[in-house]
């Protein structure tokens, strides 16, 4: 998984056109006045209406799945604009993302604002569950209900988008790494597109890393399935 330099942010306010803008250049752009068919784009019939109710719905998923914290999210970064677009374009054959990086670096910010991006589009679906990986373990670790923990698995392999925050940070066992596998896995064979957010890099020569950590068969499949997006700088949350 090579790592990429740092680009330059986008202002919060520009993201959405930024979006609109790669996804024009690939010639997919929302109904136009030339769509009118003889509808005031406020009334059902119009392709401008049914894009706003898609929105409106899928907006609402978003803000439903997404902590408080997070409910101003905005993607700034261009490599992660680009990653939703191509979600947009083409969620069968887009790839996942890995976004890396140290501590309060951004990292969770980047990936709401992402699937926000993706909400704002007007897909004609938009289902997500979003999840920290020490949450995900918890909630499937066996209890007394027979079968709700594969009932619990079945629905992150199969959710159409996927944010996994902070893989990597829990307690390694022989079972986390099971589970761990057996969702990346599902994922990368289905090609559903996933964030993961992680304070581990992609791969060094310390060892300090997700290969060593995940183990080598799921670092393979990331490293195939995902773009890495590495950020730096310092924690912003001890700076506020």
């Amino acid at each position: 998984m090579d790592l990429m330099p740092e680009p330059q942010t986008v202002g919060a306010d520009d993201a959405l056109t930024q979006l609109a803008d790669i996804l024009a250049a690939r010639g997919i752009t929302p109904p136009t006045t030339h769509e009118l068919n003889g509808y005031s784009p406020d009334e059902p019939g119009h392709p401008a209406y049914h894009r706003q109710q898609r929105i409106n719905a899928a907006l609402a998923r978003w803000t439903t799945a997404t902590p408080l914290r997070y409910q101003h999210a905005t993607a700034t970064d261009p490599r992660v604009i680009h990653w939703a677009a191509d979600v947009v374009a083409s969620p069968d054959n887009a790839r996942s993302l890995l976004i890396t990086g140290n501590t309060g670096t951004g990292k969770t910010h980047q990936a709401y604002g992402a699937l926000k991006l993706i909400a704002n589009h007007g897909p004609k679906s938009f289902q997500m569950i979003a999840t920290t990986s020490a949450d995900m373990y918890g909630s499937l670790r066996p209890s007394g209900a027979a079968g709700a923990a594969e009932h619990g698995l079945k629905k992150l392999c199969e959710i159409p988008l996927l944010l996994l925050d902070d893989l990597g940070s829990a307690k390694t066992s022989e079972w986390t790494e099971e589970i761990t596998y057996r969702l990346i896995n599902y994922r990368y064979n289905q090609c559903l597109p996933t964030i993961f957010t992680s304070n581990l890099p992609a791969k060094t020569s310390d060892g300090r890393d997700l290969t060593t950590t995940l183990g080598e068969r799921i670092a393979s499949r990331l490293a195939e399935m995902t773009t890495v997006v590495p950020m730096a700088g310092t924690d912003r949350r001890r700076a506020n």
